[in-house]
């Protein structure tokens, strides 16, 4: 049997991890991309040119690769849509992908398809001088039109700590400008839109339960996979785990869905993955968008796996192919299970840094979790605690059969990597 031949760009780190797993024969990897957050790789951001990126990839691949994809959020999954309609390739429409990745564009098509659902916002500058630019009463949410990871997202009490927010140096504005190039350079290939990436989003800020809907859409049919609660660290807007299933009532959750394939049809999403956040405030009973993220979130992916026995990643290959995708459930013996991330406010850096022996160690006792360590320190630290207001160090994805039981082997993980003081 001929195997096909998938080119990822930017792989995300969950992705490697799982195509390493083994599950794969009748698949070939190829990778194209450089990480973002690691030095020294990250300076290829300086000169990075996404157009003759598409041209150079689209020359180098065409008639050589069975489907293309990417996870990334930044700007591999619109590189990878671009490709793959140079390519002739099953892919989301490069229009579609801008529209749903520039949050306030995604706004106007929100509020004409889902007005209800749709909280008040404006747009703006990142060089606001004046409160009346912003366009909204505080306090507010305010985040990047186009970002990921919440970068520089945060709910700001006044003018006065908006521009103490946005306040960078040298180096930091740099940065924010080639991150969002890419998007700038490709964004009018596709579409006439006028607002560029430098610019952020003003939204009034949303309570309830925050779920995330994820699922795919082959030839304009929407599937789900399911939802997961996003629950948040005590006190902030940080993300503290993602747990699956979800706890919001059945009759809530059939809403969700209802209003996330409104949405996506309404937008002409018609081929891909997706990843829909939103509210359920209880005591109004009122749905909220919060984005839609398309492609999959690939750091979710693995819980669909722990808890239905299905594999999400397998589903994308399909469709990114041209098959249409199948769930394949099968038992696993868990019932529940958790994306786990471990966070610092403070600043300070570990105090010790597990290395492969403590991962080893790890992998013999638990050999089903997942972890992914994110170690920073000096100027990458400092950014991330200023763009973020907290970073995170390890993620942990783990299932089991209780709730109970997952918490138990959290805290057995959280100690044989050295992290239980913490």
């Amino acid at each position: 049997m001929s195997r096909k031949r998938i080119l990822v760009v930017f792989p995300k780190e969950w992705d490697r991890e799982e195509f390493a797993r083994g599950d794969y024969a009748d698949y070939e990897f190829v990778y194209e991309g450089f990480d973002l957050f690691r030095f020294p790789s990250n300076v290829r951001l300086l000169s990075f040119d996404a157009r003759r990126f598409v041209e150079r990839l689209a020359e180098r691949w065409r008639g050589r690769i069975d489907g293309v994809f990417s996870n990334n959020e930044y700007f591999g999954a619109l590189i990878a849509a671009a490709l793959a309609e140079r390519l002739g390739l099953p892919g989301t429409p490069p229009a579609v992908m801008v529209t749903a990745q520039h949050k306030y564009y995604s706004r106007l098509a929100q509020q004409r398809i889902a007005p209800e659902a749709v909280p008040r916002f404006s747009v703006f500058p990142f060089d606001v001088r004046h409160a009346a630019q912003v366009g909204l009463d505080f306090p507010l949410y305010v985040k990047p039109v186009r970002a990921t990871f919440s970068v520089l997202a945060r709910r700001v009490e006044s003018f006065a700590a908006l521009r103490r927010h946005l306040s960078f140096s040298f180096l930091e504005e740099l940065v924010i400008r080639r991150l969002v190039k890419p998007f700038n350079d490709l964004m009018p290939l596709y579409t006439g839109y006028d607002i560029d990436a430098h610019h952020l989003i003003a939204e009034e800020p949303l309570e309830g339960l925050h779920a995330s809907i994820d699922g795919w859409v082959h030839e304009g049919r929407v599937r789900f996979l399911g939802l997961c609660d996003a629950m948040m660290f005590p006190g902030t807007d940080h993300f503290e785990r993602f747990v699956y299933p979800s706890r919001a009532p059945a009759r809530v959750q059939e809403r969700m869905r209802a209003l996330a394939e409104r949405l996506l049809d309404g937008m002409g999403y018609r081929h891909g993955f997706f990843n829909v956040e939103m509210f359920w405030d209880p005591a109004s009973d009122g749905l909220k968008l919060i984005e839609i993220n398309p492609r999959l979130a690939s750091q979710l992916a693995g819980l669909y796996r722990r808890v239905e026995g299905v594999n999400p990643h397998r589903m994308l290959l399909e469709l990114c192919t041209g098959q249409a995708p199948q769930r394949r459930p099968a038992a696993t013996g868990c019932a529940v299970a958790a994306s786990l991330v471990s966070r610092r406010f403070d600043g300070r850096p570990l105090d010790y840094e597990p290395g492969a022996a403590e991962l080893a160690r790890v992998q013999r006792h638990h050999p089903d979790a997942a972890v992914m360590l994110y170690l920073k320190r000096g100027a990458a630290l400092a950014r991330e605690m200023k763009w973020l207001g907290s970073y995170r160090y390890a993620v942990v994805n783990l299932g089991a059969p209780s709730e109970a039981d997952l918490e138990r082997r959290y805290a057995e993980i959280r100690q044989l990597l050295g992290f239980h003081t913490l």
